[in-house]
């Protein structure tokens, strides 16, 4: 029932985008949708990949966590331009290293939040091996946030 319903919101998602409704779109979108749903089997035998109607329900959050991330970012853009464009750059700069552990117990969650550290400038996601996280960061600001509020939202969205 899965896939049935997978293949019908793709197919329909190929037809509201294509806007193209003669037999060769259409066909094409039956290629399509039926690929995308064979490759993507997987995630509706169980496993430890939720299903997407399980996701449903905490939409809203996600939403939530992309427009705080953007914030974030947006944020995190002005901390390195401003370290552009200091005088003496090199003694604004403090890059170091850091490990944490995290909190968060499924795979899934630690790779958002490994590539959540990773678009944020300032920062890059060197490892994550079992619980820890190796964390480049360009000055002691954008580590001091590390893993703080970023670890909780992603917790709270991914492992609800």
């Amino acid at each position: 029932m899965g896939r049935l319903l997978t293949f019908s919101f793709l197919f329909v998602l190929w037809m509201v985008f294509s806007g193209q409704f003669d037999s060769f779109h259409l066909g094409m979108g039956v290629v399509s949708a039926a690929l995308v749903t064979g490759f993507t089997g997987a995630f509706h035998s169980g496993g430890t990949v939720k299903g997407a109607y399980d996701r449903l329900g905490r939409f809203p959050k996600l939403i939530g966590y992309f427009v705080w991330l953007v914030l974030e970012v947006f944020k995190a853009n002005l901390h390195v331009f401003t370290l552009a464009f200091r005088p003496n750059v090199h003694e604004a700069l403090d890059p170091q290293v850091i490990r944490f552990k995290t909190s968060l117990k499924t795979d899934f969650a630690k790779f958002v939040l490994g590539n959540s550290i990773t678009l944020t400038p300032g920062t890059v996601t060197l490892m994550i091996e079992g619980d820890e996280f190796v964390v480049h960061a360009i000055t002691r600001q954008a580590a001091a946030d590390l893993p703080g509020e970023m670890e909780r939202r992603v917790a709270e969205v991914f492992e609800a």
